[in-house]
């Protein structure tokens, strides 16, 4: 029998215990010794749980506890996480994590303590839920060299983009629908700026090209300022926005990542995820294009994957997996605004022959973009590809416009 700990009892924490519990024998078949809990670390009291007795409020009981050799953390946040998983990885114990901040800031820290250690560090329901991807991109995709994985990481944007897009609903009674349902936290703003997505496809990057990717490396911008005029123009343009997290691997050896607002043709199996529903796309040279789709966040579903986590941890035991990437460094990812892109730019202008004129002279042929009962005064076109400081510089040379908004387009 193998004793474990869950740190944190809420969402995520009481779905690990109810799995665990529920289906206990399924479970130690799959293992191959049965898994106890041994300790549940919370600082509220739930004297009617039927594991009432396994409270606790001080961590020191876990970490001193020599029997427990797996604890999952489902705390959230850097702020105990961080240093409660660094001493129980410190004192021999294996460790299970769901939180995408803690993987995506200290990851590869924590990978290298586990390894040194001879113990495992998992994190599958960090990215996606429920949804397999960790195991899958570090196991199953292991013969191919990936090119580049992007995807539609955050469940509550999409659900705000999909009720856009489909009924015509503004942003802001679109988030207020997410949050009285409950898609949206309270305070949504890790979710709406892109900072969750952020977080997650730093792991996934790091994970398929071998070095740390950092969230304060990368480009990130949220959907707040998306208006159902920008969804007009890119349905007229023959796509549908998305909040994209991508990255992919540059020729020079570092990588393009960025997380955004992009437009994506109507045909593309990424435009089809919609609602609360995430997908994620891995481009190898073996496999092609595969496309991983699902819930990506809720109790059961995110229990599942942490609880998988457990079960591979528990068979492992003694016998560390080879898992995880090397350090980061200062330039590994490019500066975005080299990078190739073509964007959808709208402008509000007086003379929008002149203006279209002006940049092109800049840019080159770009294709306008009309949409019905549109104003007079407004001009929307889509760029050839360039790199992004050129479209920056060529807008900044217009006179007589105001730029209402720039989405960039992917090829997804």
């Amino acid at each position: 029998m193998v004793q474990i700990a869950v740190m944190g009892y809420g969402v995520v924490g009481s779905g690990v215990v109810e799995v665990l519990q529920k289906n206990k024998d399924k479970i130690a078949k799959k293992a191959g010794q049965p898994i106890e809990i041994r300790r549940i670390l919370d600082i509220r009291k739930f004297p009617g749980s039927p594991l009432a007795d396994r409270f606790t409020d001080n961590f020191e009981e876990i970490l001193n506890d020599t029997e427990i050799k797996i604890v999952v953390e489902t705390i959230g946040g850097l702020d105990p996480a961080y240093d409660y998983v660094r001493r129980c990885l410190l004192s021999g114990k294996s460790v299970v994590t769901s939180n995408k901040e803690l993987v995506a800031e200290k990851g590869g820290e924590l990978l290298a303590i586990a390894r040194e250690k001879g113990l495992n560090f998992l994190f599958e329901a960090s990215v996606g839920g429920g949804i397999p991807i960790i195991r899958p991109l570090d196991q199953c995709l292991a013969a191919n060299q990936v090119s580049e994985i992007a995807g539609i990481l955050n469940g509550t944007t999409n659900f705000v983009l999909t009720k856009m897009i489909r009924d015509g609903m503004p942003f802001e009674k679109a988030l207020a629908l997410a949050q009285e349902i409950g898609y949206a936290e309270r305070d949504p703003s890790d979710d709406i700026t892109g900072l969750d997505a952020c977080r997650k496809i730093c792991i996934l990057a790091s994970l398929a090209f071998g070095r740390h990717v950092y969230p304060g490396q990368v480009h990130t911008e949220g959907i707040q300022n998306i208006t159902l005029d920008d969804v007009r123009y890119a349905s007229a343009f023959g796509g549908v926005i998305k909040l994209i997290g991508r990255a992919a691997k540059r020729g020079d050896g570092r990588l393009d990542c960025m997380v955004a607002p992009m437009i994506l043709p109507a045909s593309s199996r990424l435009a089809e995820v919609n609602d609360v529903f995430n997908g994620i796309m891995v481009r190898g040279d073996a496999i092609g294009e595969v496309v991983f789709y699902g819930q990506g966040a809720g109790k059961l579903p995110t229990a599942s994957a942490v609880v998988a986590d457990v079960i591979d941890e528990v068979k492992h035991i003694n016998s560390p997996k080879l898992f995880g990437w090397g350090p980061g460094e200062d330039g590994y990812v490019s500066d975005h605004l080299q990078n190739p892109v073509s964007a959808m730019i709208r402008l509000k202008c007086g003379d929008t022959k002149a203006v279209r004129d002006e940049i092109e002279a800049g840019l080159g042929g770009c294709e306008r973009v009309k949409v019905s009962n549109a104003p007079a005064d407004e001009l929307a076109l889509v760029t050839p590809k360039t790199e992004e400081f050129r479209i920056n510089q060529a807008l900044k040379s217009v006179s007589g416009a105001k730029l209402l908004s720039l989405i960039r387009i992917a090829d997804l």
